[in-house]
């Protein structure tokens, strides 16, 4: 026997119908199996009504991460690994690409201050590339008006970048 799985124009049709305490009951019950789902519950809630004020305390609390980052290459890797999870999932917490981008850029901007510059240990280098690509692409996606707004930021990374890490080619990652 397995549980028929419905799409969700069926469960917003249902949710639609239903009393509100039984909603209520529902979204706690939901929120009760999984630390995810209270975690987005209370942002939900809480501080989704104020973005700018989220972003600013989840960059906050990146910067006293990478300031914890230890200094041996392995588990720096980890650790910065830990820092991007955490990032995708206020990401997917916030929906909102802009936020994805400032999330990003400080990630780097973090990355080239704590990280060790001088390590020949390539996962610490690829995950700085990969983000550098994330960043690319998501500004790219964004329209116009708003791309220029984050374009400046993003140049100022690659510059910042392109002082301090000796093997980054920046030409492949401007926008």
């Amino acid at each position: 026997m397995s549980i028929t799985t419905y799409g969700l124009q069926n469960i917003k049709k249902e949710l639609q119908h239903m009393p509100p305490a039984q909603m209520a009951e529902l979204l706690l019950r939901l929120a009760r199996y999984k630390k995810e789902n209270k975690e987005l519950l209370a942002y939900l809630m809480f501080e989704a009504h104020d973005e700018a004020a989220f972003v600013t305390q989840v960059k906050s609390e990146i910067g006293f991460m990478f300031s914890q980052l230890p200094s041996q290459s392995y588990f720096a890797a980890k650790a910065l690994r830990k820092i991007l999870r955490l990032i995708a999932k206020y990401v997917k917490f916030i929906a909102s690409k802009t936020a994805e981008i400032d999330l990003l850029i400080n990630f780097g901007e973090n990355y080239l201050q704590y990280a060790d510059r001088k390590t020949s240990y390539k996962p610490l280098r690829v995950i700085f590339i990969k983000q550098l690509e994330k960043i690319r692409n998501n500004i790219n996606k964004l329209h116009e008006d708003v791309r220029h707004d984050y374009s400046p930021d993003y140049e100022q990374l690659l510059s910042d970048a392109d002082k301090k890490l000796q093997w980054l080619n920046i030409i492949d990652y401007q926008l």
